[in-house]
């Protein structure tokens, strides 16, 4: 299965409490619900199109209880998103969480071992194994580069504080975007598809004036 990392970020690479001020008041964040008044049918079909390709999902320990706690909740028969999220096996790295309450099912803790866990799970037939949110997570598994693609929704707002998909400190990376993945939604929102294709590798130049023009010069 191909690991994707799907998730919603501000213009200033912000992902957290985006539904909801109560989401993820972790650091005293207090920006919560800002992707809400952007939403529309373009976003929920992109959205959709994101949970089509699913067949196991990743979470890290918050994001699993966020999502546990709401999507259970929705038995519409023909809710996409939650048709999936409910019946597709999930896996949620926490040192704490006891199998007894993980029962948000088919749930499987991975409780050690984490990247080797992960790559075994990348081997299993299948479509994508999906991360949602799980913002310490996306960052390991960023770092160890076991990311096959991103997908963002980027909304039109500075959220100006909170956990940023790629913090200060990140590996540096170069991405390759697809045209195919790549929108721009009524009300500015931009729909990302990212493959990465360097971990630890930008690239690097300058510009420079020759014979009277300016021009640009590649390491």
């Amino acid at each position: 299965m191909l690991l994707s990392v799907n998730v919603f970020v501000s213009l200033d690479g912000v992902m957290q409490g985006p539904g909801s001020p109560d989401e993820d008041r972790s650091g005293g964040f207090e920006r919560g619900g800002w992707l809400v008044p952007h939403a529309s049918a373009e976003t929920n079909e992109v959205v959709e199109g994101w949970f089509r390709e699913a067949d196991a999902f990743l979470f890290g320990r918050t994001s699993y209880g966020l999502l546990g706690g709401y999507w259970p909740k929705v038995t519409t028969a023909n809710d996409l998103i939650a048709t999936k999220l409910n019946s597709l096996p999930k896996f949620v790295v926490s040192r704490t969480l006891t199998d007894k309450a993980a029962d948000w099912s088919p749930t499987t803790v991975l409780r050690a071992d984490i990247v080797d866990r992960v790559r075994r799970l990348k081997e299993l037939p299948g479509k994508e194994l999906q991360v949602h949110g799980s913002w310490r997570l996306v960052q390991m598994l960023h770092e160890a580069g076991l990311v096959d693609l991103y997908r963002l929704l980027q909304y039109p707002v500075v959220v100006g504080t909170g956990k940023r998909l790629f913090p200060d400190g990140s590996t540096p990376s170069t991405f390759a975007i697809s045209e195919a993945g790549t929108r721009v939604l009524p009300g500015g929102v931009i729909s990302l598809t990212l493959t990465p294709t360097n971990l630890g590798v930008i690239s690097a130049g300058a510009y420079a004036v020759e014979g009277g023009r300016s021009t640009t010069v590649l390491d």
